[in-house]
């Protein structure tokens, strides 16, 4: 009966983790979208007017994208490393997402009151501690699970991903639209803090504490992180043929506005394409959830780049016929890979990362990805004034990419097995 009920606990745990998770992440999805538009309008009338002045909106409103983006990939390895160190990482987590969501606010408030450099390292600081609701929930997720329901707790996981990048631009959109980019801020915000209460509930490190955190320390457990994706071949096959798939996301994703205009009528309607992709991805983790034996993790990390690869060859030829319901098709059967794709991938980091390591992996693993998309879409640039068929072939291109580099990883031990059967065939050296 006991059992019984620490399994009822457990699961209550699990399910409260997994809801806060999804709301966080659905206020990160809106944060970007949401200083888009507070960079585009200013943060007030008064800004609107003269502050942030008009011919720079476009400026201003990359750079604070940009600016967030870019310090979420730089924070990631540093605050992996420390959550590997904190005896209680759920309080570690949770101060960072009362700060992130603090410096959400800074940014609105100082936007058009203060000198933009100024705002700009606001949202630099407020960046670095993003990854704590991607890869640093992510890798502390799975003390709080059995492992026999592992499996079924990553495709969980990854859903909230692909719901939150489903609901939060679509809320950033609609509050911007209906109060102006200022709630759409605060809205994210309040998102992120709600999660606080759940983040908590994260159990204790199972092993005892490491010692104080020194700059020595920290520069140590970095450098073990980052030899421990190197060393271990699953990681590092998992981690480059990922990190290659999401640049050729990262371009497609680019192309989303070209195509809805060449295609659906409009730039604003590419969205909808994203919002297909979004659901396909809800949907397929969903079936992972009830499968009772799901496929190997590392079988689907190679197959979903050459699915990936089938969708972006599909909408460059639904672009090209000019075939709204071919393009649709091809955004569904992207999402169908996406999801299975972020599933495979957390189960391979959970299997192979050493407890002492593992939210450094995860959150490592995060950062190289957020970087690899934002190279994608910045690629994306110069080959969309050519046509949009240069830059989907691009994202195709990426995906083969990381099926081969997955498949040549695969292949290395094999190799060696097969030098090492030769040499003992031929007897000791002499000599």
């Amino acid at each position: 009966m006991r059992s019984d009920q620490g399994s009822d606990d457990g699961t209550r745990r699990t399910r409260r983790l997994l809801a806060g998770a999804a709301t966080a992440r659905t206020g990160d999805e809106m944060s970007g979208p949401a200083l888009l538009l507070l960079g585009y309008g200013g943060a007030g009338p008064e800004a609107g007017a003269g502050r942030v002045p008009g011919a720079g909106a476009a400026a201003t409103a990359s750079a604070l994208l940009a600016g967030i983006t870019a310090a979420a990939a730089l924070g990631g390895p540093v605050l992996g490393a420390l959550l590997d160190r904190a005896a209680r990482p759920g309080r570690l987590l949770a101060a960072c997402l009362a700060l992130y969501a603090t410096g959400l606010v800074a940014v609105l408030l100082s936007l058009g009151h203060a000198p933009f450099p100024l705002t700009l390292l606001l949202a630099l600081a407020a960046g670095t501690l993003a990854p704590a609701l991607a890869g640093g929930w992510t890798a502390r997720l799975a003390a709080a699970a059995p492992p026999e329901r592992l499996h079924r707790i990553h495709a969980l996981d990854a859903m909230t991903y692909s719901a939150a990048s489903l609901l939060g631009p679509a809320l950033a959109g609609l509050l911007g639209r209906l109060t102006g980019a200022p709630a759409a801020v605060l809205a994210a915000a309040a998102l992120i803090l709600l999660a606080v209460p759940a983040v908590r509930g994260l159990p204790p490190q199972r092993r005892g504490p490491a010692g104080p955190v020194t700059v020595r320390a920290l520069v140590r457990d970095l450098g073990r992180g980052f030899a421990g994706l190197a060393r271990s071949l699953p990681l590092a096959r998992a981690t480059v043929g990922s990190t290659l798939s999401c640049l050729g996301q990262g371009v497609f994703v680019a192309c989303v506005p070209l195509l809805g205009a060449r295609v659906l009528g409009g730039p604003g309607d590419g969205s909808l394409l994203l919002g297909c992709t979004a659901l396909a991805a809800l949907g397929a983790g969903a079936v992972l959830t009830r499968l009772r034996r799901p496929p190997r993790p590392d079988t689907v990390l190679w197959a979903a780049p050459l699915v990936l690869a089938g969708a972006f060859a599909t909408a460059s030829g639904a672009a090209a016929a000019d075939l709204p319901g071919l393009l649709v098709a091809a955004a569904l059967l992207a999402g169908a890979a996406e999801g299975p794709q972020l599933t495979a991938l957390f189960a391979v980091r959970h299997r192979e990362a050493p407890e002492g390591l593992r939210a450094q992996v995860f959150t490592t693993g995060a950062s190289v990805k957020i970087t690899a998309f934002a190279l994608g879409a910045a690629l994306a640039g110069p080959l969309l004034t050519r046509s949009a068929a240069a830059g989907l072939l691009t994202a195709v291109a990426a995906q083969l990419l990381a099926a081969a580099s997955h498949a040549a990883l695969s292949r290395a031990p094999v190799r060696r097995r097969r030098s090492a059967a030769r040499r003992c065939a031929r007897g000791p050296a002499r000599g």
